[in-house]
């Protein structure tokens, strides 16, 4: 039987370290990655130079067929047809299947999610979770459907998350693996598996209480210190690397990179800068008498400083209010 030919669809880092297991696991498991669809190169640094996302550069490393198309109309499904392909699989694309790209894959296409569908349908399911402080986090093969996120459960498995994970940590990890892609592997390997041998994808339809998770926007990232520590210290966690979380001093923005909880209490103004602790870190008293001990900061235009190079040249910072 001839080998499953799947086109790889994705962009970011996360996205390349599957791929990159995915083209180690070819022989093994009976499928042959014939091309992959990823985001044009997009302008970054100072001199805006074009750089192409980590799908793209993974995949030349490989000697993969490379498709950087705006749109997915007739030029991108003429040239993804003409490798003959049966599967589409896609992780962390970024672009939306309309049905006539679909119809190219005689078997549809499949979708790596990072939550428990149908909780956490939509783009941001990972700061989701983190942010309402789960202690577990989903990971799904779904069939690709027309509308986002409620396709066919092909497998599903759980993550346990010890409350000090970040966005970051969960999709990206070391560059080389991380919790999302070390389990992502694991179930589109075995999808694949069983689609090489009997050509066919078997779901179960979506059930239960379904939720949509938005676009993240920087403004979602102000802290307000009303919330309790706990709160806020999730959504510092969600919002790592995006939208990042921050509140003002003197009014300039100041982005809190990392912090954790204290057991301490206080009845300080929320926002409320407490006395320095050296040995501890820098203490913000939050709504319910809770207090966050903040242990990375960046002023705005400034480098990202520990709490103690921080506090060395912000004189004024103890006893001030945050907000």
């Amino acid at each position: 039987m001839e080998k499953l030919k799947i086109i790889y669809a994705g962009s970011p880092l996360a996205s390349a370290i599957v791929l990159k297991k995915l083209i180690e696991a070819q022989s093994e498991c009976g499928f042959e990655i014939a091309g992959v669809l990823t985001n044009p190169p997009s302008s970054r640094g100072r001199h805006s130079d074009l750089i192409p996302t980590e799908v793209a550069s993974a995949a030349r490393e490989n000697n993969i067929t490379v498709f950087e198309f705006d749109h997915l109309m007739s030029e991108a499904r003429d040239a993804v047809s003409a490798l003959k392909p049966d599967l589409l699989v896609s992780f962390d694309y970024g672009r939306i299947f309309g049905p006539k790209f679909l119809a190219v894959f005689p078997l549809g296409g499949i979708n790596l999610h990072p939550s428990m569908l149908p909780k956490y349908r939509g783009c941001t399911p990972v700061p989701a979770a983190l942010l309402n402080g789960d202690n577990t986090l989903g990971i799904t093969v779904q069939k690709l459907a027309l509308k986002t996120d409620e396709g066919d459960i092909l497998l599903q498995s759980q993550i346990p998350l010890g409350g000090t994970e970040t966005t970051l940590s969960l999709m990206d990890g070391d560059g080389q693996s991380s919790k999302v892609t070390d389990e992502g592997i694991k179930l589109l390997t075995q999808v694949l598996k069983n689609a090489s041998s009997d050509r066919t994808l078997n779901g179960t339809p979506q059930s239960g209480e379904s939720s949509y998770t938005p676009f993240l926007k920087k403004e979602d990232g102000l802290i307000d210190w009303n919330k309790t520590a706990s709160q806020i210290d999730c959504q510092i966690r969600a919002y790592t690397p995006y939208p990042l979380s921050y509140t003002f001093f003197d009014s300039v923005r100041l982005t809190v990179l990392k912090a954790r909880i204290s057991e301490n209490k206080t009845d300080a103004k929320p926002g409320t800068v407490l006395p320095y602790q050296k040995s501890v870190g820098i203490e913000i008293a939050c709504g319910d008498g809770s207090i966050l001990i903040a242990t990375e900061l960046q002023l705005e235009k400034k480098k990202a400083m520990d709490y103690k190079s921080f506090i060395n040249g912000a004189r004024n910072f103890t006893g001030s209010i945050l907000g």
